[in-house]
């Protein structure tokens, strides 16, 4: 006997890309935290040094998908393939980064790889927990490519600012210190 009905869990994956798509057009990702549910925990690791973790619905909808999205106004991240588990709930999302900054080639400026999310599903169509994982040492150099080429919009700019600042930002640990265990 299974644990998850395949054909919901499908339908939850068809459902969450659709509703990444919307966000994505909006440039507001915030009406993704419906999907969530009320006590899920969604985080991510920037290296040896930084944890993130939003704990319940409102902080995921307010920081992760609020604070942690700006600047990103214009992208996309189109998943490229979901590994559904059924016995377990878990569900892996293999996705790019597409930026609607384009180089001097006119070819977008897009982060080198691939990157992802893992779910783990909690009934009613909603997600109970979130990890993303990506290539931190891509991702950084994409984003100095795109500061020495004057490509980053005023929302990056002030997104980066706001990161180096030195002041806690909310959600963000020192690694290993999130209050709920990163994986």
């Amino acid at each position: 006997m299974t644990g998850f009905d395949r054909a919901e869990l499908d339908e939850m994956v068809q459902r969450w890309v659709e509703a990444n798509k919307k966000a994505e057009a909006a440039g507001d990702w915030k009406p993704l935290a419906d999907m969530y549910t009320e006590d899920a925990t969604y985080g991510w690791n920037y290296g040896p040094k930084q944890d993130f973790m939003a704990v319940g619905r409102e902080e995921i909808r307010d920081v992760a998908l609020g604070l942690e999205m700006e600047g990103l106004e214009g992208w996309e991240y189109p998943y490229q393939e979901f590994v559904v588990d059924e016995r377990s709930g878990n569900v892996i999302g293999l996705w790019k980064q597409v930026s609607d900054a384009e180089r001097a080639d006119g070819t977008n400026y897009q982060v080198y790889g691939i990157g992802g999310s893992w779910f783990r599903y909690g009934g009613n169509f909603q997600w109970s927990w979130q990890r993303d994982f990506f290539d931190f040492g891509n991702v950084s150099a994409l984003f100095i490519e795109m500061i020495q080429a004057n490509a980053l919009s005023a929302g990056m700019q002030a997104r980066i600012q706001r990161s180096v600042s030195g002041k806690d930002l909310p959600g963000w640990y020192k690694a290993g210190t999130a209050p709920v265990a990163l994986w």
